[in-house]
């Protein structure tokens, strides 16, 4: 599966910013996928996560309620939208694909990485 991330620039705090994840080599209804964020000096933290039907979702605990992630099968393309940002979401945001068909926030259970896309919050 090949992943290239869109989207990413920057926003002032409060703001709002919408990343979009298009997917190739392979049947893009047929699994999971997720995002996660890197910031400069930190390791790799799982942001969100969809099922390959798009029905069941799950969020780290410091997004909940602010991002919502999506798909739509037909792009294949996957989104993630993010209202109320914060200084402290600065990060490089990548989708990925777990190796298990199961839901993780593990970043080790995940291959398949985009290049990534900057999100800059500032204060």
């Amino acid at each position: 599966v090949q992943l290239v991330e869109s989207g990413g620039g920057l926003v002032q705090a409060g703001g709002s910013l919408s990343l979009s994840c298009a997917a190739s080599g392979r049947t893009f209804s047929s699994y999971a996928m997720a995002w996660f964020r890197q910031a400069p000096g930190k390791e790799r933290e799982f942001v969100a996560f969809i099922t390959w039907s798009g029905g069941n979702t799950y969020y780290a605990d410091s997004v909940k309620g602010r991002f919502t992630i999506s798909r739509d099968n037909a792009k294949n393309t996957m989104y993630l939208v993010m209202n109320k940002l914060k200084p402290e979401d600065t990060a490089v945001y990548y989708c990925a694909v777990p190796r298990i068909r199961a839901y993780t926030t593990y970043a080790s259970l995940y291959d398949n990485w985009g290049q990534g896309t900057q999100v800059t919050v500032s204060s």
